[in-house]
């Protein structure tokens, strides 16, 4: 994934944009990226890795190098960015969120003229915002350009540009991800999340609708290109990625989290399919908001029977090494022997994708004493890869654990009934959840219904895309 952060105001930015991105930190651990920009002295740009250090420890000692009224950032799960570009159309940073799936298209049609470059990366590969520059950089004007981008991008593409005149921000064509603007008394912020922008002291002004194109400015900000009229948000931002703080679409991420596991656990015992337990607990983090409301609705008390160890390893696949990050993932678990030993625990998860490290967290609860352990995801079962971001994006759809089984079961006929498969009312859909069950050893699972997820979202299901779901655009 990704997330952006962009201020310009009366005075200087250079912090707001430190905290800002810094508070994007949960949606990526490869890079980081400032420019800032000063009438004077120009753009001034640092991008560092964060693989192993956090954004803000990373980038603490370049703040006194920073000096501006206006900025941009982001955390990048890709490329490096922000890029700073010289081209007819001025001087402009540029950072990007989403995917390009026909880059090597693009990029040989870039060829075409004989007579331009890109700089490759180590992996060969062109690095996704350079890309996106080239293309707006064919047109006249910014505006022209970044439509004629989005517009031959097979994926998604956010837009975040700096020029010396202002920030230009322009939400992907089907506005898959958020794109917000924050307001006060000396300027204007953009952001991915919601809170960061409330944080700095901004009020939430303005949610950008799906393709719009606005200019920021110290005073305010203006459209260049109106919202389309078709929206498809992603329907992960409240299930997993997005922060417990954030808005979107009018709709809070713990919010919708709460209530969703409220109407699993409403049609659970609806179906009278409640297993009997002595506590429901979340799979830290994202998972407990789902399990708390799981619990309320149930009747069954919410507990924590492992907590992870983070001061050290916030995330367990920092490390460069998958045997140290297997080992770390390990070591982050942490047990509460008293609310494990002879009990019978439900827990509730944000989703299944793999399925590895779930794996190995229910080996380590009946290692510690679980007499039984019962498994609900709080979204169907995952059957695509995504192609519009890079969440559940996988080398190959068979690497997702529903796909996986499906093939064990039935083989190549499997894949052409994977909606059945999704249906736990059918008998393939039950055929999956045993077959889940007996792979990963749970004593029972199931999985959030689309309806019941598109519920707890609350906004138009026609807005909300489901493609890693149901695979239809």
């Amino acid at each position: 994934m990704g997330g952006f952060f962009g201020a310009i105001s009366k005075r200087d930015v250079t912090l707001d944009i430190f905290f800002g991105v810094d508070y994007h930190s949960h949606l990526g651990t490869r890079r980081g990226g400032m420019i800032i920009y000063d009438q004077q002295d120009g753009f001034q740009r640092q991008i560092h890795s964060i693989e192993n250090t956090p954004f803000r420890t990373k980038f603490e000692k370049d703040l006194e190098k920073f000096h501006g009224a206006s900025g941009i950032g982001c955390i990048s799960d890709t490329d490096p960015q922000p890029l700073l570009v010289r081209s007819h159309l001025g001087v402009y940073a540029i950072s990007t969120v989403g995917i390009i799936n026909n880059a090597e298209e693009l990029v040989d049609g870039y060829f075409n003229g004989h007579t331009r470059q890109f700089m490759a990366m180590s992996s060969g590969k062109v690095n996704a915002s350079e890309l996106t520059a080239a293309l707006i950089n064919q047109k006249d004007s910014l505006v022209e350009g970044i439509q004629y981008a989005q517009q031959v991008i097979d994926g998604s593409s956010t837009i975040l540009i700096l020029t010396p005149e202002g920030i230009v921000a322009a939400r992907d064509k089907l506005g898959r991800l958020p794109v917000l603007i924050g307001r006060n008394d000396e300027g204007c912020c953009v952001s991915f999340e919601s809170f960061a922008c409330t944080k700095l002291g901004y009020d939430n002004a303005y949610e950008l609708g799906p393709g719009e194109i606005v200019r920021v400015t110290p005073e305010g900000w203006e459209t260049l290109s109106p919202a389309g009229d078709k929206m498809r948000i992603c329907a992960f931002l409240w299930t997993y990625y997005g922060y417990p703080n954030s808005n979107y679409e009018g709709q809070n991420v713990e919010v919708m989290r709460c209530r969703n596991g409220e109407i699993m656990a409403r049609d659970e015992v609806a179906r009278g399919q409640l297993p009997k337990v002595d506590y429901v607990a979340g799979v830290p983090d994202s998972g407990v908001p789902h399990a708390i409301g799981y619990a309320n609705r149930s009747g069954k008390p919410f507990a924590r029977p492992f907590v992870k160890y983070t001061p050290t390893w916030p995330r367990s696949f920092m490390p460069a090494s998958q045997d140290v990050r297997n080992q770390v993932a390990k070591m982050k678990q942490i047990p509460v022997p008293e609310l494990i030993q002879g009990k019978k625990l439900l827990f509730v998860d944000d989703s299944i994708v793999r399925g590895t490290q779930l794996r190995e967290t229910v080996d380590f609860l009946y290692g510690a004493g679980a007499e039984e352990v019962h498994m609900r995801s709080a979204c169907p079962p995952i059957m695509y890869g995504c192609k519009y971001l890079n969440f559940s994006r996988s080398n190959s759809d068979m690497e997702l654990l529903a796909r996986t089984i499906v093939q064990e079961l039935e083989g190549d006929e499997g894949q052409e009934h994977l909606e059945e498969y999704a249906d736990s009312s059918t008998q393939r859909g039950q055929c999956l959840l045993k077959s889940i069950c007996e792979k990963m050893g749970f004593d029972s699972l199931g999985y959030q219904s689309l309806d019941g997820l598109l519920e707890a979202i609350g906004i138009d299901r026609d807005k909300v895309c489901t493609y890693c779901w149901t695979g239809k655009e």
